[in-house]
């Protein structure tokens, strides 16, 4: 029996090449601009997966020349938000890349406070909250950051060296998530975590629902294949305004060295199957994010990239704008 993915993906490569008249122009609407930000807004500030890219000891092509001239838009995933009425910003994942995606955000909030009022942390995976490390005497020396995490996540911060020296110097201060319980950071920010499906060596994993005045996200950089959740993805996405989904891997073509069971991320083209007779209201929403060093989506003018765009779906860019 012909496998349905497969055919879909046929089909995707036929029509990558031609025009799309629903191509959709949600990148422009996002586009970060430079001027002062006047209302709760979200920002990119890395789109890579958890060893960045060029990723260590790589000697495929998608990294030999990154080695040689650096692309400094290459950050681990992390998002960042603003209330400037409340002059408040906050971190969603402490990468290995804080050091200048709290730069970064500071100078869009134009503000001059250096570090956040709040962090928020999916997992213990390393690209998602080892830059807490830069919290801590060596560097900062921060005074009591709050730091959101679920159960087992905290545990395992307070438990394990070097992070629970971080609590004990009240570098950082953790405070308790649960599972579907929201929680008001500031009068327009609410956030909500929920368990999602993955390698929970050391802490369970979250995705996070963002709830700006007008305009939620659904953050997911993290998850095992779809229908491993309890709750249908398309179910999630039609509740908000944006989702930033995982998309480490374009399809299995680019593991040939990896087995791929160990790597159950659903693959683009498994997702793009899945989203295909959603309306084109639904697609735009739909922002594809965390990619793997090797996945051909970080070419922008590879195939699978414009495959993506032409099939009415986002490929989130580092410093991309929303207003919440």
């Amino acid at each position: 029996m012909t496998n349905p993915i497969n055919l879909f993906f046929a089909f995707l490569i036929l029509i990558a090449c031609k025009e799309n008249p629903n191509v959709n122009v949600t990148t422009q609407e996002i586009s970060l601009s430079e001027t002062s930000i006047s209302k709760t807004s979200l920002v990119i500030l890395g789109t890579i997966q958890d060893a960045g890219s060029p990723h260590i000891a790589c000697k495929k092509e998608c990294c030999v020349n990154l080695f040689k001239n650096e692309n400094i838009h290459r950050k681990v995933v992390s998002l960042g938000v603003i209330d400037p009425q409340n002059g408040k910003t906050f971190l969603f994942e402490a990468t290995p890349d804080i050091t200048t995606q709290l730069k970064k955000l500071k100078e869009l909030a134009n503000i001059e406070k250096e570090l956040p009022d709040g962090i928020f942390l999916t997992h213990a995976h390393i690209g998602h909250y080892t830059g807490l490390m830069y919290l801590g005497k060596e560097a900062t020396n921060a005074s009591s950051i709050p730091v959101y995490a679920m159960p087992r996540m905290k545990s395992f911060l307070e438990s394990n060296g070097p992070w629970s020296q971080l609590v004990t110097n009240s570098n950082i201060e953790l405070q308790a998530l649960t599972d579907r319980n929201e929680i008001q950071v500031t009068s327009n920010l609410k956030v909500t975590p929920f368990t999602v499906p993955h390698r929970d060596e050391y802490s369970e994993t979250v995705g996070f629902i963002i709830e700006g005045p007008s305009k939620s996200v659904l953050f997911i950089p993290d998850i095992d294949k779809w229908d491993k959740w309890e709750r249908p993805i398309i179910e999630a996405i039609s509740e908000v305004d944006y989702a930033f989904i995982d998309a480490t891997f374009y399809d299995g073509v680019e593991l040939n060295n990896r087995d791929i069971s160990e790597i159950p991320h659903p693959f683009i083209i498994e997702s793009m199957a899945l989203f295909n007779n959603l309306p084109q209201s639904e697609k735009t929403k739909i922002h594809f994010i965390h990619f793997n060093h090797t996945n051909p989506v970080l070419n922008p003018e590879s195939e699978a990239y414009n495959t993506i765009i032409n099939n009415g779906f986002n490929i989130s860019k580092i410093h991309d704008l929303i207003q919440l």
